[in-house]
């Protein structure tokens, strides 16, 4: 596979429940004031992704998937907590991991609110001359 040089990608991916954005926890009283608002509600994930291409063309894409909580206990909560998985994790949480429990629904790109749509990425890629088969 030949990669042309100097491809440069960034994504970030932010939650956002109604017109709040919520932050990437850096605590736990962060992640559980994150999970309390999301307990039972819907939310939103949306990520843009930028590639800057060797002969300076800049294309990106933004990706929204929507994504509904079940109602979160007190213990439940504390039991995601008691782990790691939300540190510095937008909303708090981790789709791929403890968190998928919570799911009830889910609208959109998985891989979006993992953290990095993979088949918008790919597309941007593709566009810049990466050969992915």
């Amino acid at each position: 596979m030949h990669a042309p040089a100097s491809l440069l990608l960034a994504a970030d991916t932010v939650v956002a429940a109604g017109r709040r954005i919520l932050p990437k926890a850096e605590t736990a009283a962060e992640a559980h004031a994150c999970l309390t608002l999301l307990s039972g509600r819907r939310h939103r994930v949306v990520t843009a992704v930028v590639l800057s291409a060797p002969d300076g063309r800049v294309t990106g894409r933004t990706v929204e998937s929507v994504v509904t909580f079940a109602r979160l206990s007190d213990a439940q909560i504390a039991a995601y907590l008691a782990g790691d998985e939300w540190r510095g994790k937008a909303g708090g949480y981790a789709i791929q991991g403890q968190a998928a429990s919570f799911v009830r629904f889910l609208s959109g790109s998985y891989s979006n609110v993992v953290g990095l749509p993979l088949y918008e990425t790919a597309q941007l890629l593709r566009g810049a001359g990466w050969a992915i088969p």
